[in-house]
């Protein structure tokens, strides 16, 4: 099988509910609630690298830049995709949401704000915010040149974990390195794994796409590997910052999520398919930044 249907028919996932107020809309356009696969990572890192006990201040700044940054990120990934989310079944309410002009507005803040936070933090963290706007703006650009989209989307949420460990440190160090390297499989697993719900328009609007130059058995065999490379990954880092056992306890509920979301995205349900996408990655980090805590506790 190739292809998948909405069971909502050509409204697909976004599809507005009625008397949904504003904040809720401006909510829903960014998928505020998807900010809870990346944040532990960049809280985890944080954590380390202050053995558990970050300043209040510093806290709050690298949360402030994380919902920020990944705010900036998605007004500027629907504004560059308006029209193609439009022509999109599974996406076409998305600009009922916010108004273009909004939506630029609200980019621009968001953006200056992260930088502002950045800058409050040290000196370096200032000097490579406009470096990391521009990393996680280019990925919405890459679909239109490079199958590799994926792996950019993971390259971009990467970025937390080394940022966090910059703005407690001032440098950068292994343990973000290899945190970040287990965020690239990560996210490029599961994002191989949602991007077969698009694989009919991507085909069909001659977008570059893993998904269709692979099929869907293949590259849902490859986020399957991918998903092997970050547990790996988070194995690798629990050994560098010296986490111990408590940290490693964590990691099987790690890996009976993933076996559970690639179980669901294996029966080719659109319903199952996002039910796992939330449930699983939401659980991944939460556990994982439950191990971190109890570890340095």
């Amino acid at each position: 099988m190739e292809s998948l249907s909405s069971p909502n028919g050509h409204k697909g996932l976004d599809a507005l509910p009625r008397r949904e107020n504003g904040l809720a809309r401006f909510l829903r356009l960014i998928r505020f609630s998807h900010t809870i696969f990346a944040l532990p990572f960049a809280l985890g890192a944080l954590l380390v690298a202050t053995r558990g006990r970050p300043p209040a201040r510093l806290l709050v700044l690298v949360l402030l830049c994380m919902v920020c940054a990944r705010t900036a990120a998605m007004l500027f990934n629907r504004i560059v995709d308006w029209s193609l989310d439009r022509r999109n079944p599974r996406t076409a309410m998305r600009h009922e949401l916010i108004s273009r002009p909004a939506a630029v507005l609200l980019l621009v803040l968001s953006a200056l704000a992260f930088v502002a936070a950045a800058g409050a933090i040290n000196r370096l963290t200032l000097m490579l915010a406009p470096l990391a706007l521009g990393i996680i703006f280019f990925y919405s650009l890459t679909k239109r040149f490079t199958a590799a989209s994926h792996f950019f989307l993971g390259l971009a949420l990467a970025i937390a974990p080394a940022g966090a460990w910059i703005a407690a440190t001032g440098r950068l160090a292994l343990p973000p390195l290899l945190l970040g390297v287990g965020v690239v499989g990560w996210v490029a697993g599961f994002d191989l794994i949602y991007a077969t719900q698009d694989f009919e328009f991507d085909r069909s609007e001659a977008l570059y796409s893993l998904v269709v130059r692979l099929g869907i058995a293949r590259a849902l065999r490859l986020a399957q590997w991918l998903h092997l490379g970050m547990f790996a990954a988070l194995i690798a880092f629990g050994f560098v910052a010296s986490l111990g056992v408590i940290y490693f306890c964590g990691m099987p509920l790690v890996a009976a999520a993933l076996f559970y979301e690639h179980r669901s995205a294996a029966r080719l349900n659109l319903a199952g398919i996002n039910r796992a996408f939330f449930q699983s990655n939401a659980f991944v980090s939460a556990v994982f930044l439950v191990s971190v805590i109890a570890a340095l506790a």
